[in-house]
């Protein structure tokens, strides 16, 4: 289904999770207010930003960023996700962004004063260290008490990445998630992972099939997606799971199956335990709203 979260982290400060896994296009309005600056950044699949009532288009690729800015006028967010697309939006006034930066503004190419009053527009790679952030943006695990504040700390993460000039200055702390060749192991082995999720494989067995020791594939997959191997998978499942409660064509022993559970009691179990409710009671629910 799609979807968008909006967290607000602080006056002017705005996270946006947009989550496409339908099968069609999920488009998505918001109103943004002038004098924000924009940063976009595609997880997975493709996006497009529609401008000037559809007369202009702007793609966001795979593993790309696009940061917006313009102060003559407003940019409203008119977004197309296309199927199975993630993106994340960073939404900042000039005032706030401008004071984390106040002492290096030379750093920042349109904070400088001869480009502060011009509209900006660039794209950019997602370097890998961004990418772990990312990740963790949306897979992470966390009590709901402290969400707002980890997505505070990752928000401030992420942009310090987006402009850091020398990739990863800090990379002999973790010399291996740096390593975008790893990064790409890493996820090869989750693809794996859901690829397979009604049998998937051990991890001595995964681990071979990405080409990573069993520590660092441990390592590596609990740091860009911020839990075990099999509690990543777990939660995955769970939410595959409502997905096809949800679209009314299975009953729960169908859906049990198809995830990988021989007996509907080990289903069941399964579904409490993450959702706090049972899949029948969650389908009656779905049944009396709809």
């Amino acid at each position: 289904m799609g979807s968008q979260e909006v967290i607000t982290i602080e006056n002017d400060f705005t996270l946006i999770r947009f989550q496409n896994d339908r099968n069609e296009n999920f488009h998505v309005k918001r109103h943004v207010n002038q004098g924000l600056i924009q940063f976009h950044f595609g997880i997975k699949g493709k996006a497009k930003f529609v401008f000037n009532e559809g007369n202009y288009a702007l793609e966001l690729k795979d593993e790309k960023s696009l940061l917006f800015y313009n102060p003559q006028k407003e940019l409203p967010l008119n977004l197309e996700l296309a199927p199975n697309t993630w993106v994340i939006s960073v939404i900042i006034s000039i005032q706030k962004f401008h004071g984390l930066f106040s002492n290096e503004a030379d750093h920042i190419p349109f904070l400088s004063d001869e480009n502060k009053d011009k509209k900006y527009y660039k794209e950019g790679d997602i370097s890998p260290s961004m990418a772990i952030v990312l990740s963790q943006l949306f897979h992470y695990n966390l009590n709901p008490s402290i969400k707002n504040l980890y997505y505070k700390g990752k928000g401030y993460e992420l942009l310090s990445l987006y402009f850091n000039r020398s990739e990863d200055q800090n990379a002999e702390q973790c010399p291996f998630l740096i390593d975008e060749d790893n990064v790409m192991k890493i996820k090869k082995a989750k693809e794996i992972m859901i690829a397979n999720m009604a049998e998937p494989p051990g991890l001595e067995d995964l681990s071979e099939q990405v080409g990573l020791s069993l520590k660092k594939l441990k390592m590596g997959f609990k740091q860009i997606y911020g839990d075990t191997v099999y509690g990543f998978l777990f939660d995955y499942k769970m939410d595959y799971a409502r997905q096809l409660l949800d679209s009314g064509s299975y009953n729960v022993n169908e859906v049990g199956l198809k995830i990988g559970y021989s007996t509907g009691s080990h289903f069941i179990a399964a579904f409490k335990k993450k959702f706090a409710t049972t899949p029948k009671k969650y389908l009656m629910n779905l049944n009396q709203n709809g």
